[in-house]
């Protein structure tokens, strides 16, 4: 990647200069897409994610919203305390230095910082992993294969033996292809912290709960098992040793 900034009165832009040779707001500006055809489709959430055709490949437009008590303050305002401190700058330089490490994250193409006064905007934009599913999808379906499950833990444990700590961890956050390649997305106030046994099995935990609410009735005597599957490829995957013995994965 070659990352540059581009600096314009109040605002920001981070991008991947080998992917973009103009960067300009209107990138960011979901009606600027819509009016071209460009969007292909999108995942509703916090994050309201726009799917994205554009001329550097399929992206994934996401402007920073709040959720929660917070949103009746201000639904997509945040203090501003510096350009590089900012969700969607650092969420871009976490993801081009997971990238830059080989671990499955998609790669950034460009994040926006826009002050207004004390308070800013923002969005990022990264380039978007085609043929894939939430895990929270899959559970009533491939929720049974335990090669799943394994891949699963096993690409878990590749971003804990990195050190890093996913902010949010559920099951909408796993994308998982045809053959059970695993990815992680989303790491908005994601952090690196080696060694910090304690946040990763608050990290499995969390995934734990995700899991809980997606399961089918139907079927919740065999989440149990699934579970195992995924401890045992997250133990493989630490060479026989998780993150606080096998016995601390979850409870």
């Amino acid at each position: 990647m070659k990352t540059r900034s581009h600096k314009q009165d109040s605002q920001v832009i981070v991008y991947d200069a080998g992917r973009i040779e103009q960067p300009g707001s209107e990138l960011f500006d979901a009606d600027f897409w819509a009016e071209r055809g460009a969007v292909a489709g999108e995942a509703t959430g916090r994050g309201n994610a726009l799917f994205l055709d554009t001329p550097f490949g399929p992206a994934v437009l996401r402007k920073y919203l709040r959720g929660g008590q917070a949103a009746r303050v201000s639904r997509d305002r945040y203090l501003f305390t510096g350009y590089e401190r900012s969700r969607p700058v650092a969420e871009y330089r976490m993801m081009e230095q997971l990238s830059g490490k080989g671990l499955p994250v998609p790669k950034p193409l460009a994040a926006i910082c826009q002050r207004e006064g004390a308070y800013y905007t923002g969005a990022l934009m990264t380039r978007r992993i085609v043929n894939v599913q939430a895990l929270a999808d899959l559970v009533g379906s491939k929720c049974f294969e335990g090669s799943l499950w394994r891949a699963v833990g096993s690409t878990i444990r590749l971003f804990h033996a990195q050190g890093v700590v996913h902010a949010d961890l559920n099951a909408r956050n796993i994308l998982v292809t045809p053959d059970n390649q695993v990815y992680l997305i989303d790491f908005d106030r994601a952090r690196i912290r080696p060694g910090d046994a304690r946040a990763f099995r608050a990290n499995l935990k969390r995934l734990r709960r995700s899991l809980d609410k997606f399961w089918p009735v139907e079927s919740a005597d065999r989440l149990e098992d699934c579970w195992r599957m995924l401890t045992e490829g997250y133990e493989e995957g630490a060479g026989g040793q998780c993150a606080g013995g096998p016995g601390h994965l979850y409870g």
